[in-house]
């Protein structure tokens, strides 16, 4: 009885509703097209946790085209639909790989593909005329991403710690509760 269907999801529209609102807020404020992604991303945690991946995907797919449709900076909504949004659900699969030096490699690997996906169509959608200068800020875009490579450790590294959080505090509720 606790865990009915109609709870799920209840659950998981109203943190995708959440999630939608932090990718507004980061929107409004100007400053928001990595941090809101990141933060909108954690709001998938509690269903991944109490329901499983399937209910994490659809609040994700849900929270992706909401925000692809109401958000109105573009590269905001593409990182969080291509690049974070998906993460913490494909984090969970690279986790049980072994050695972890292969899992990195793995999580490294899809960030940068992903990142470079998200630039290649916004920069085709946006401005395609930047296209043509790309090869001469080679240098400026390689660091770049190595900064955001840094930054996405990071992030893989904030992740581990909400679950092992989230794990923590929701054992010492229901300890409470009984």
């Amino acid at each position: 009885m606790y865990n009915t269907q109609s709870r799920r999801i209840a659950l998981c529209g109203v943190l995708a509703a959440l999630s939608v609102a932090v990718l507004l807020a980061g929107a409004a404020l100007g400053l928001g097209t990595y941090a809101a992604p990141m933060v909108a991303a954690f709001l998938l945690l509690p269903a991944l946790i109490e329901y499983g991946p399937r209910w994490a995907w659809t609040q994700y797919a849900a929270a992706a085209v909401l925000g692809g449709l109401l958000v109105p900076e573009p590269e905001l909504s593409l990182v969080y639909a291509l690049v974070l949004g998906p993460y913490p659900m494909l984090k969970a699969r690279l986790d049980r790989l072994r050695p972890a030096l292969l899992a990195w490699a793995a999580r490294l690997a899809w960030f940068n593909a992903a990142v470079c996906v998200v630039y290649l169509v916004a920069l085709r959608l946006l401005a395609p005329a930047v296209l043509q200068d790309l090869p001469a800020a080679g240098l400026a875009l390689a660091a770049l991403l190595c900064l955001g490579n840094l930054g996405f450790v990071l992030y893989d590294r904030a992740l581990g710690a909400l679950c092992r959080l989230y794990r923590l505090y929701r054992r010492r509720l229901w300890k409470n509760r009984f």
